[in-house]
């Protein structure tokens, strides 16, 4: 007897549990778009080069074309659609729209989660490949244009918005900071 190709899953997204059966090799990123019609998600290369699919795994970015369903069993997926409260904006979803940080908007969803995830990165004392000193306790560098552009750049924009999206990021990282001192 051939053994099964689908299983079934049920994966939190935003909150909700969806139960689905599904190929083994659906990605997050099909079962996003085409199941469950949350098109926030953008297939760019899928290939996990441009970053527009990126979702948020457990609070961690990953690019949801390189995901599978089954592996995400378990485990909390947040997509763009997800991080808002209600009808207020996420902080750096705010920042992207205040900020001009898109132009045509396709890979905006992607680098709006993984803004997110940037941000609570570097908070927590991650280091990256241009932070001068690594040890930890030296702390976080500071979040500079360069230490964004750094951490940012598993995301490309085609348009070429980066300016405005490392504003953004700068300005939503600050109302975080200033939100955590309070």
């Amino acid at each position: 007897m051939a053994p099964s190709t689908t299983s079934a899953v049920t994966l939190d997204i935003n909150g909700e549990r969806y139960a689905l059966c599904v190929d083994h090799r659906t990605t997050v990123l099909d079962v996003l778009r085409e199941r469950l019609d949350l098109t926030g998600t953008k297939k760019g290369c899928d290939q996990g080069q441009c970053g527009a699919c990126t979702v948020l795994l457990d609070g961690r970015r990953t690019v949801a074309c390189l995901q599978l369903a089954v592996a995400a069993q378990g485990r909390e997926i947040t997509t763009v659609e997800g991080l808002a409260d209600g009808d207020r904006l996420h902080p750096v979803q705010q920042a992207f729209l205040d900020l001009d940080g898109f132009q045509c908007g396709y890979c905006t969803p992607g680098q709006i989660c993984s803004a997110v995830a940037v941000i609570e990165e570097h908070a927590a004392g991650w280091p990256s490949a241009v932070a001068g000193d690594v040890r930890p306790e030296a702390g976080p560098p500071p979040l500079t244009a360069e230490e964004i552009r750094e951490r940012m750049s598993g995301n490309l924009c085609r348009c070429g918005a980066y300016v405005a999206i490392v504003q953004a990021v700068a300005r939503a990282a600050q109302g975080e900071r200033a939100n955590a001192a309070a």
